[in-house]
């Protein structure tokens, strides 16, 4: 039988090598975490760069025609262009209580070509469709929009 010592010096022994590997599993997720990110934002660098330069090119070049010549996928390329933000101007807040005669949003949703859309039947009110198959949407949109059902139960209206 094991002596006090002997079982104390067993589980010191059992911590050390647990601390080891716990230690090294939690620097290799920082490390590729951090990777990740720098990543991430480099994506998005692109992306961006990929907007803008659609944008200027739409003058000589439509989507179709580039993506003939690409052989990438029209949606890709639309979706790159429409997630382009454009840079922001600053505007003046209005002073004083009630804005202008325009508003900001609706009852109803609005579709990417300023139509206005409905939910269809059996559907929640803020569930819409867009026109087209989702042209004009982002890859993320498009990800997003076929991941996350809309909740069973009565349409909401």
């Amino acid at each position: 039988m094991a002596t006090s010592e002997e079982i104390q010096r067993r589980v010191e022994q059992a911590d050390t090598a647990r601390s080891v590997k716990r230690s090294a599993v939690a620097q290799q997720v920082g490390e590729l975490a951090q990777r990740r990110a720098v990543l991430a934002g480099q994506l998005d660098d692109v992306e961006r760069e990929l907007g803008d330069v659609l944008a200027e090119a739409s003058d000589v070049m439509d989507i179709d025609e580039l993506a003939r010549f690409t052989d990438i996928p029209a949606p890709d390329l639309t979706g790159w262009l429409t997630a382009r933000k454009p840079l922001r101007t600053r505007r003046n807040k209005p002073s004083g209580g009630v804005q202008g005669g325009t508003s900001r949003g609706s009852a109803a949703a609005r579709t990417t070509n300023g139509q206005t859309a409905t939910p269809l039947p059996g559907r929640r009110a803020d569930a819409i469709d867009v026109p087209h198959g989702g042209a004009g949407m982002t890859p993320l949109d498009r990800a997003v929009r076929t991941a996350v059902p809309n909740p069973p139960g009565p349409a909401l209206t």
